[in-house]
């Protein structure tokens, strides 16, 4: 099985198809990895939709959204729900993250967070904008998440960085 990727190394490529909420229309397309480049990128993988501890998580983050940006930081939530689902999931909680749907839990084995009885683990990457791993936590149980703050710090050392 696949490990975690270490910071300062750089995030396993992949694609997934995605849906993300602006206003009341649902945007589906491809999410690749490679075309984030240029961009910091917060990876959040979650359990799943609708589930307490996950609709708190992406609430979160997802108020706190203009922050991300203001960063220049691009948030995309992944998990192995369907884009129907992702889609349900955002309009009933008002998310415009975009949400990648990860059905066969491939790109989640490819960042080595799936666990056998567990599923998926809740797991955070922190990109620099040229597709390194900076900063990242896996959790071994997933009862709690990252907090916006503690993303957005990250975020702001990866700007405060010389290059």
């Amino acid at each position: 099985m696949a490990r975690p990727p270490e910071p300062g190394t750089p995030a396993p490529d992949f694609t997934l198809a995605g849906v993300q909420l602006d206003q009341d229309t649902a945007h589906r397309r491809e999410y690749r990895l490679a075309d984030s480049k240029g961009t910091p990128l917060v990876l959040v993988f979650y359990p799943g939709d609708d589930t307490l501890v996950c609709t708190r998580q992406l609430c979160s983050y997802n108020s706190e959204l203009d922050q991300f940006t203001g960063l220049g930081a691009a948030v995309w939530c992944i998990s192995g729900q369907d884009l129907d689902s992702h889609e349900r999931f955002a309009r009933k909680r008002g998310l415009h993250l975009p949400l990648l749907a990860d059905t066969g839990e491939r790109v989640a084995k490819l960042y080595g967070i799936t666990a056998p009885g567990i599923g998926v683990r809740r797991s955070v990457f922190v990109m620099d904008a040229e597709g390194v791993v900076r900063w990242r936590h896996v959790a071994l149980a997933g009862l709690t998440f990252q907090r916006p703050g503690t993303l957005i710090e990250q975020l702001a050392s990866l700007a405060s960085s010389p290059a």
